[in-house]
C-alpha cells in the first residue's frame, strides 16, 4: 500500500510555482509582441489628407486639370439609386440574394447608361457562388468586382459602387 502512494507523489507534474513563472514569462513575452507590432504598424500607417475613395490621386487630379484651367470647377459626384436586384445565385441555386445599390457617377447621370450597368449586374450576379461571398474578403472582391463592371460598362464614369441593402435568403 506504501509503494502505491509513493509512486503517485513521484508521477505529479511541475509545482505550481514553476507553471506560474513559466504563465508570467509567456505573458510577458505576448505583451511585448504586442507593443512591438503596434509601434511597427503605427509608422507604416499612411495618413491621407483628403480621402479619394478607390481611385488613387492621379486620376482625380488629371480630371480636374482640364477644368480648373478654363477657371471651371470639377462636378461634384453624383449619387443614382439602382433598382433593387433579387436573383438565384449560380451554386446553390436555392439560396437568394437581393441588393440595393446605388452608383457615384463622376458626372451627370445617363438614365440609359445606369440601367445597362444594372443589368449587367444583375447578370454578373446570377454567376457568383455564395462560397465566393461567405467571409468579409469576399465581400470585399464582390464589391470590387461590381465596381470593375461598373467601370468598364462606363468608361471610367462610376467612381464607386455604394451598398444599401445585401440580403441573402
Amino acid at each position: 500500500m506504501t509503494l502505491v502512494i509513493q509512486e503517485e507523489e513521484q508521477k505529479k507534474g511541475a509545482p505550481v510555482i514553476v507553471q506560474a513563472a513559466v504563465l508570467l514569462v509567456v505573458t510577458a513575452m505576448a505583451i511585448g509582441m504586442g507593443w512591438y507590432t503596434g509601434g511597427y504598424l503605427e509608422e507604416r500607417q499612411i495618413v491621407k489628407a483628403e480621402p479619394t475613395g478607390i481611385n488613387d490621386g492621379s486620376k482625380a487630379a488629371a480630371a480636374a486639370a482640364p477644368a480648373a484651367a478654363e477657371g471651371e470647377a470639377p462636378l461634384p459626384p453624383v449619387v443614382h439609386s439602382l433598382d433593387p436586384i433579387t436573383t438565384n445565385l449560380a451554386d446553390p441555386t436555392e439560396i437568394w440574394v437581393r441588393m440595393e445599390l446605388a452608383l457615384v457617377f463622376s458626372g451627370q447621370v445617363d438614365p440609359a447608361l445606369a440601367e445597362a450597368i444594372h443589368q449587367d449586374l444583375f447578370a454578373f450576379m446570377r454567376t457568383v457562388k455564395l462560397r465566393q461571398i461567405e467571409s468579409a474578403s469576399g465581400f470585399q472582391h464582390l464589391k470590387e468586382d461590381l465596381l470593375e463592371r461598373a467601370r468598364i460598362r462606363s468608361d471610367g464614369q462610376v467612381e464607386n459602387v455604394l451598398f444599401r441593402t445585401f440580403l441573402f435568403e
